[in-house]
């Protein structure tokens, strides 16, 4: 976890620790959506059963498709900032010789 005087110093980096929350409060906007899709496809299923069941289709692949492409967006973001430590660990190694 980062301290409160980690905002005002720049030696750690806190957006690997604030992206994992982030991570999970993306994958609540999604489930949540996916949800008022499924809604309104069973709402839409009053007037046109077909286009309600494509919509509930439409929403569960939209949630699978959002929550893997939430975390690949969060590895990414993480990877990143892990190159910088290391190489930043290699620049430091090669400083000392």
């Amino acid at each position: 976890m980062f301290e409160f005087r980690d905002l005002f110093q720049w030696d750690r980096f806190i957006t690997p620790t604030i992206i994992k929350t982030f991570y999970w409060l993306v994958i609540a906007l999604i489930v949540l959506s996916g949800l008022s899709g499924i809604f309104s496809g069973l709402a839409l299923m009053a007037v046109s059963p077909f286009g309600g069941f494509i919509t509930i289709l439409l929403s569960l692949a939209g949630v699978l498709v959002g929550i893997v492409f939430s975390r690949i967006s969060a590895e990414f973001i993480l990877i990143v900032f892990r190159i910088n430590e290391h190489l930043g660990a290699i620049r430091d190694q090669g400083a000392m010789r």
